[in-house]
């Protein structure tokens, strides 16, 4: 039985979005919400409206080749409608996160582990079963629905269960190495479990921070794996900085180095458009901006909102070559999102 109580504080936010009047502008707390334009708002619209179009006679999101129907992307694409402020029947779009709900709920096994049929088919489960608990866990922080979080103790109960020896994870629950991209997806998931209210224990937490800590370069970068891939990389150090903020390191030497690192990309410039990776990069590089605050929000957010407008097509989505346009137009929301406030893991 979802719990009434959190939607009106979500009607709240959103006629308070609505109103600019209403904030005002030596509120240092909603300095954030002037960087929200007409035009951002006409064309997140636009996009989540394609995005609706999108959604699958099951409730999943996702054609293209390996990640058809993969819970993950689909997880994705619910958390850039429950980023908009629907929730499940409520809302512009409370159908589509509900029938997105029901479908990542589906894929849920008996021993946790979130994971569709044809999984051979695609890369990396793990990432699947991160994005997707990140959603669940979303969906239950502002819901308390009782169904949804028996399933999402299962799924943090698997990532808990999971870490291995170095203190991350990787591609699949018994892989003995890790890999920082996969640990980061685990890492946000129990992040926001925790912030729903699940247990998660500090001695996990403890671990992964290690974990990432000990994978970071001198020049504040991060290597894929502790003992290879030693060459820093934009998306995955955003990623790692991100990761660390929300596993409850705020300030020391490693998050210094690791926005001075990130300052180097900032959106517009050549070292960010020329890259792999590109919505995957934008959109743990906002929220690291996002938990610095300051200087580099207030510069990070405008340059990448006026890139990824520029970037969108005449039917309001964006493409990615690999995944497809449903992950493109979901990643690309989500960054445009994050001054809404709506999900609780983009919530300093």
């Amino acid at each position: 039985m979802s719990h009434p109580g959190r939607y009106p504080l979500i009607l709240s936010l959103l006629l308070l979005l609505a109103v600019p009047g209403s904030v005002t502008a030596d509120d240092d707390r909603f300095d954030h919400r002037r960087m929200i334009t007409p035009e951002l708002r006409q064309n997140v619209d636009r996009g989540l409206a394609w995005l609706a179009t999108r959604q699958q006679a099951d409730g999943s999101f996702g054609l293209r080749s390996m990640y058809r129907t993969n819970p993950g992307v689909s997880g994705l694409c619910g958390l850039a409608f429950l980023a908009s402020g629907s929730v499940p029947d409520r809302g512009p779009y409370g159908d589509v996160v509900r029938r997105t709900l029901d479908y990542v709920m589906s894929c849920a096994t008996p021993t946790g582990y979130i994971i569709e049929g044809n999984a051979e088919y695609y890369h990396g489960p793990m990432y699947g079963h991160g994005f997707a608990t990140l959603f669940l866990a979303e969906v239950y922080g502002m819901t308390e629905d009782k169904g949804v979080r028996d399933v999402l103790k299962r799924a943090v109960d698997l990532i808990v269960s999971s870490q291995n020896d170095e203190g991350g994870w990787r591609y699949d629950p018994g892989s003995q190495d890790a890999d920082v991209s996969v640990t980061v997806c685990q890492a946000m998931a129990l992040r926001a479990a925790r912030n729903a209210g699940i247990a998660v224990p500090k001695e996990t937490i403890d671990r992964c921070v290690d974990y990432l800590k000990k994978c970071q370069n001198p020049d504040g970068g991060f290597r894929y794996q502790m003992f290879r891939g030693a060459e820093s990389e934009f998306a995955r150090s955003a990623a790692c900085v991100v990761a660390l903020y929300t596993s409850g390191v705020h300030e020391g030497p490693e998050i210094e180095r690791g926005l001075d690192y990130l300052r180097g990309f900032l959106p517009g410039s050549v070292q960010s458009r020329n890259r792999k990776y590109y919505f995957y990069a934008q959109y743990y590089a906002v929220q690291a901006a996002w938990h610095a605050d300051g200087d580099l929000w207030r510069k990070w957010f405008p340059a990448v909102r006026d890139e990824l407008l520029m970037m969108q097509r005449a039917d309001g989505s964006w493409m990615n070559a690999g995944i497809g346009p449903e992950y493109a137009t979901a990643m690309a929301l989500l960054v445009l999102e994050v001054p809404n406030g709506f999900l609780p893991i983009f919530q300093r």
